[in-house]
């Protein structure tokens, strides 16, 4: 049984989330430790370890990771298209969302901020409390700090000039870009210098559970803040870090990363925990959690293919056809192509246990169209998604992105030569050829172009395109932005500016003088 660390029970005042694996009546009766007015809270380790379970629970809303958040990552990238009838969700990827209407950007912001009011309540009043295990406290204040980057991570990486609160206030002023990379990058360090490699070597109240931030986890993040920032060296060096831990290794099967199966697996950085048998059936809309809701992710029906899902996300050609580009080394076809795509294969194709050649055959559009594979409960388990609970765990952080990411870290800091080594590690799992041998002494901006080409193929739908999209610069390239808008037309309408989502007019209605993204 997985580990969960998010569990909303009813309490006799409020909610709370526990991390248990096993819940009894007791278990039932908590106090909220997000309600201030609650003066008996904050006085125990318990207390304070209910407080950053808390925090973790603005994951798994619909804001966040149940739903929102990876729509707005993925639809902006060239991997992915969007037919949705629902046109705040069809615009994220046309750059039009609007800023009156705050549905599903305006959703994932209010929620990122509920996460980051949440860690400030840990962070303000743990400190004080008296703990018999002080590792434990360290381990509590270090998962708040990561929650708080992380949400923050989002926030300015999406919204770019936002609020950014360090303690429990009234009014958060806007800050700039700078201001809110900088408090990403302060909290991710001093979340590694807080955490432990594992909760496994560890003994207090919080042992032995996965889905705890770790100090792999916020190395990882502090490398991308500093690599999103062009600060080469020292996300290099973090990236090292990560490596040298001796904690991750890819998994052999690359499909793992996105099904029930070997979950919490050695790849795996930080990822949402999710599971149908936690909690109950309700779905978690958002705001003060209610007794009956799961903990279940509706990314599966969301992305679903036509007739087991909503289809609101689709993968592109120019990510299938890619794909094709090159052969493995036994003259086969990229093996991440089937883990990602549904498509008429030649020799068949089985979804929810079904031939997909046989489904689609009466509708040609459809038997001709590609779906979204991954994060899907496809495998033949269940018939289909609309049920909207899928329990399978978002990865947020794989050992593969590391690794790719340290390549192009030596790649801008002078060592090509050196990068080629990191990133035959990801293509040996898939059975690519050598890169040194096919394509060797690449220049720094071959193999800046070859990274790109290799991230591409590595990570789509995992909401990573777009955020390298944005900080290659390929946006403000017109010969990039012609290529872009030649493998998703989605781009013809994209305009500077556009490349983050505008500040939700609530929050300028909350917080006078807070200025609108340019193009809005």
């Amino acid at each position: 049984m997985k580990y969960k660390i998010y569990n909303y029970l009813a309490g006799v005042f409020s909610l709370v989330i526990i991390t248990t694996s096993c819940v009894n009546d007791d278990d039932l009766i908590q106090i909220d430790p997000n309600n201030k007015a609650v003066d008996s809270f904050w006085k125990t380790d318990n207390d304070a370890l209910l407080g950053v379970n808390a925090a973790y629970g603005s994951l798994l809303t619909d804001g966040t990771y149940m739903r929102c958040t990876p729509l707005l990552l993925d639809l902006k990238g060239d991997d992915t298209r969007s037919n949705s009838p629902w046109g705040a969700m069809a615009n994220v990827g046309r750059f039009n969302s609007n800023p009156s209407n705050a549905e599903i950007y305006g959703w994932a912001y209010e929620t990122y901020y509920q996460g980051i009011f949440r860690a400030n309540q840990v962070l303000t009043n743990v400190p004080a409390i008296n703990f018999e295990d002080a590792a434990l406290k360290n381990r509590i204040l270090g998962q708040a700090y990561f929650l708080r980057g992380l949400y923050l991570f989002h926030a300015v990486n999406m919204y770019k000039n936002v609020p950014v609160p360090t303690e429990l206030a009234a009014i958060y002023p806007q800050k700039t870009e700078a201001e809110g990379w900088a408090q990403v990058i302060a909290d991710f360090k001093m979340a590694a210098e807080l955490l432990p490699k594992n909760y496994t070597d560890i003994t207090g109240l919080d042992a032995g559970e996965k889905g705890r931030a770790t100090k792999g986890a916020a190395l990882g993040y502090l490398g991308k803040a500093y690599l999103f920032n062009k600060d080469f060296t020292n996300a290099r060096d973090t990236f090292k870090a990560v490596i040298d831990l001796g904690v991750y290794s890819l998994v052999s099967n690359y499909r793992d990363n996105f099904t029930e199966t070997n979950e919490n697996n050695s790849e795996s950085l930080f990822e949402v925990q999710f599971s149908r048998e936690a909690g109950g059936v309700d779905l978690g809309w958002g705001g003060a959690p209610a007794s009956g809701w799961g903990k279940t992710s509706a990314r599966a029906i969301t992305y679903g293919p036509r007739g087991f899902g909503f289809t609101d996300v689709q993968p592109t050609w120019a990510l299938y056809n890619d794909y094709q580009l090159e052969k493995t080394k036994s003259n086969t076809v990229d093996p991440r192509l089937d883990a990602t795509i549904f498509y008429n294969k030649p020799g068949g194709m089985q979804l929810y246990g079904k031939d997909f050649a046989t489904t689609y055959a009466s509708n040609t559009g459809d038997l001709n169209d590609l779906f979204c594979r991954k994060y899907q409960n496809s495998d033949g388990q269940r018939p289909d998604e609309f049920d909207w609970r899928s329990g399978i765990n978002e990865r947020l952080l794989r050992y593969a992105d590391i690794l790719l990411m340290y390549a192009e870290t030596l790649n801008e800091t002078g060592n090509t030569a050196d990068a080629y080594t990191y990133i035959q590690m990801v293509r040996d799992r898939v059975n690519l050829p050598d890169l040194s041998i096919v394509k060797p002494n690449l220049t720094k901006e071959q193999m800046r172009e070859q990274i790109g080409h290799e991230r591409f193929l590595e990570f789509p739908l995992e909401g990573h395109r777009f955020d390298d999209i944005r900080r290659w610069g390929w946006l403000q390239d017109p010969v990039k932005l012609a290529w872009l808008k030649s493998r998703d037309p989605e781009f013809n309408s994209y305009a500077a500016g556009r490349e983050f989502f505008p500040i939700p007019q609530l929050e300028r209605d909350n917080n006078p003088g807070t200025i609108q993204n340019d193009s809005y």
